[in-house]
């Protein structure tokens, strides 16, 4: 059996629902998301850990059921009596999102405050698989443990998967973000751009740019994302290669995308698949994703992309 342990943020989900006045709730987060997927698309061979940090109330409880139900583990969910978890509210408009936070007192800027349940919690893992999200709503302090926890986890031989995720108001500044993101890479197998941030916020002219940017700063693979475009892909030797993706047949919300893109590679790639055919179904996964409303999306994953 293989082992994957996600690592992040799960927060509530405000979501419209078409009906003007009527919100949907459910759960969802870049990190979940791509484990939710990744459940689905994975054999029951592959076990799915969340590694996060939630309150002791009744939402976070329900948080908790919600993943026990959907066969993600949490027995490296810690508690915490004085926290609970964050909110977000999803705006859409033509298909894109805006979105509103309230996780002041989120449980989970707390997940690393104690490297040793991080690493107890990577214990026979074969895939740790975090963002730029979960390294940016640390404490400096825990953003440096946790790198520390993952560069051990490489070098017992597992494999750190890391999404960049940029948000920029998660961070004091620019200069930071930029700054931690390249340490998280330094200890990543794989990252995971998206060219249109990476552009926006390190100057990048090309996909390839980002992808030999990342490689310059200790990424031994780099797949960079650019919506409907182009994905740019480095190999462990060093090799480009440009794969095109078929578009979406529609955009209702694209809420997710990257996300489910991550786990439709990963599961490919996981199941045997070169790096250009798991980018396919990354993309095939992604697309279906967007042609519905919220960030877990059922019947997305009803589909054999093989």
């Amino acid at each position: 059996m293989g082992r994957i342990v996600a690592i992040g943020e799960c927060m509530g989900e405000l979501s419209e629902t078409g009906e003007p006045g009527l919100l949907s709730m459910g759960f969802a987060g870049d990190t979940l998301n791509t484990a939710w997927y990744l459940r689905r698309r994975l054999g029951t061979d592959w076990q799915i850990d969340y590694l996060t940090a939630v309150g002791t109330d009744t939402l976070s409880g329900r948080l908790l059921d919600f993943l026990a139900g959907e066969e993600i583990g949490t027995a490296h969910v810690q508690r915490l009596s004085d926290k609970t978890i964050g909110l977000y509210h999803i705006s859409l408009k033509d298909g894109e999102r805006s979105f509103t936070y309230w996780r002041n007192d989120s449980a989970a800027r707390r997940l690393a405050r104690d490297p040793a349940l991080v690493d107890k919690a990577l214990q026979g893992a074969d895939i740790a698989y975090w963002s730029g999200i979960t390294l940016a709503i640390l404490p400096p302090e825990d953003r440096a443990s946790m790198i520390e926890v993952l560069s051990q986890f490489a070098r017992r031989g597992g494999q750190v998967m890391f999404d960049p995720n940029l948000r920029p108001r998660l961070w004091d500044s620019a200069d930071t973000m930029r700054s931690w993101i390249h340490r998280a890479a330094a200890v990543s197998d794989l990252c995971f751009p998206s060219f249109d941030d990476e552009a926006s916020h390190f100057g990048d002219a090309s996909p390839a740019a980002t992808a030999e940017r990342y490689r310059q700063h200790g990424a031994a693979r780099v797949v960079v994302k650019n919506g409907p475009g182009d994905i740019t892909l480095v190999h462990a030797a060093g090799d480009l290669e440009t794969v095109a993706v078929p578009a979406a047949a529609s955009i209702v919300d694209t809420t997710a995308a990257g996300d489910s893109f991550n786990a439709g590679y990963l599961a490919a790639e996981l199941s045997g698949e070169t790096m250009r055919s798991a980018v396919q179904a990354g993309a095939a996964l992604a697309g279906r994703v967007i042609g519905a409303r919220g960030a877990l999306v059922p019947q997305a994953v009803q589909v054999d992309d093989k």
